[in-house]
């Protein structure tokens, strides 16, 4: 009996411990499983938010913060600042990016900078010295565009309808709201009884960089009248000075931007103008009767000469109500800055060239010349 119960008592003891064996591997695997998940969990979490940390702020913002970066300053130094300015999520993320592309050399300086640019436009625009993003798309807007011309480039570039881009830009509600957010820009000629369009001629033409994915066609049109007000307020003064008009100025230099050809001189044709304006001799320049016509015709013909409307200059002496396309900077300083000349009459020939003359004589002999 004595036997038996030993046997009993060892045998429960193995249970014992195999019951406790068994415990135990539970509780390892748990304990294995629960760090396996945690350590998953944090290393997700530590992901995401290194992922988050790599990327811009806020893609949406347009806000400029001005940072200001002193002289002397570390990587150290330039990644606290722009955490502190809300530029860059982690301070210590952006200096092991800009550590691991081998990138330094940065400049001092204030920058306007938005907390939609990228790792990489932040760290260009530092080495530069001046304020770099990469545009999700570019709009070029070619010299001596109508509105409707350039409404069909928007359609064209972004898929959005040049005719709603014309309604746009044509309505009373968008002209006043511009008028009110640019009074030095567009006074209140632009309304003029005879003027056919209002902003016609006030949208600058210009390569311009969009940082939105799909832009609405009210910012498009905006940007383009900031790029003008921008590009004629540096000649207020002088307009002031001269008693002139922006919109004299931008009426004028429509003419020129019309004329043109790759070899024109703009200063000289400005002076033919300027010469006919001074004797009260209509201008007679033809861009301005496709304009009254309404159409793009390769060659205007006699007939066309004689439409009664205010944008002809060969019916009617001065400058057309408004301008007739966009211009670009150098027909606006040449509008500004005529050559001082006898002339009144040019041709181009065939090949582009200009041929002034001071007299119809002169005139009806560089026809025969050049033309005929």
């Amino acid at each position: 009996m004595g036997n038996e119960s030993k046997k009993e008592i060892m045998f429960d003891r193995m249970k014992k411990k195999k019951k406790e064996v068994k415990l135990v591997r539970r509780i390892v695997l748990a304990i294995v499983l629960f760090l396996l998940i945690v350590g998953g969990i944090g290393g997700f979490i530590a992901y995401s938010y290194v992922k988050s940390a790599l990327e811009p702020m806020d893609p949406a913002s347009e806000e400029q913060v001005e940072v200001d970066i002193p002289i002397g300053s570390g990587l150290d130094t330039i990644a606290a600042t722009l955490e502190s300015n809300g530029i860059i999520k982690n301070a210590k993320i952006f200096k092991y990016y800009a550590k691991f592309n081998n990138e330094s050399n940065f400049q001092a300086g204030k920058y306007n900078l938005t907390k939609a640019m990228t790792l990489d436009e932040i760290i260009k625009s530092l080495k530069n010295g001046k304020v770099y993003r990469e545009p999700l798309f570019t709009l070029t807007i070619p010299e001596g565009l109508t509105l409707e011309q350039i409404g069909q480039v928007v359609e064209k570039k972004t898929g959005k309808s040049a005719d709603e881009f014309f309604k746009l830009v044509t309505s009373d509600e968008f002209v006043d709201r511009m008028m009110a957010k640019y009074p030095n820009l567009l006074s209140a000629e632009i309304k003029g009884e005879n003027v056919r369009y209002a902003l016609e001629g006030y949208l600058y033409p210009a390569t311009y960089p969009f940082f939105e994915e799909d832009p609405s066609l009210e910012v498009i049109a905006d940007t383009m009248i900031a790029n003008t007000e921008k590009t004629v307020s540096a000649y207020y003064d002088l307009l002031q000075a001269e008693e002139k008009t922006v919109h004299w100025l931008l009426t004028f230099a429509s003419l020129l931007e019309e004329e043109a050809t790759a070899q024109t001189d703009r200063e000289t044709i400005a002076s033919v103008f300027y010469n006919r304006l001074e004797i009260d001799m209509p201008l007679q320049t033809d861009p301005t009767v496709l304009y009254a016509l309404g159409s793009h015709k390769d060659r205007v013909l006699f007939e066309d000469l004689e439409v009664d409307n205010p944008y002809n200059t060969y019916q009617n002496v001065g400058l057309p109500p408004g301008p007739i396309a966009n211009a670009g900077k150098s027909s606006i300083e040449a509008a500004l800055n005529p050559t001082d000349t006898d002339y009144f009459y040019f041709l181009a020939d065939k090949e582009g060239q200009n041929h002034f003359s001071e007299t119809y004589e002169q005139h009806l002999q560089k026809i025969d010349e050049y033309l005929k």
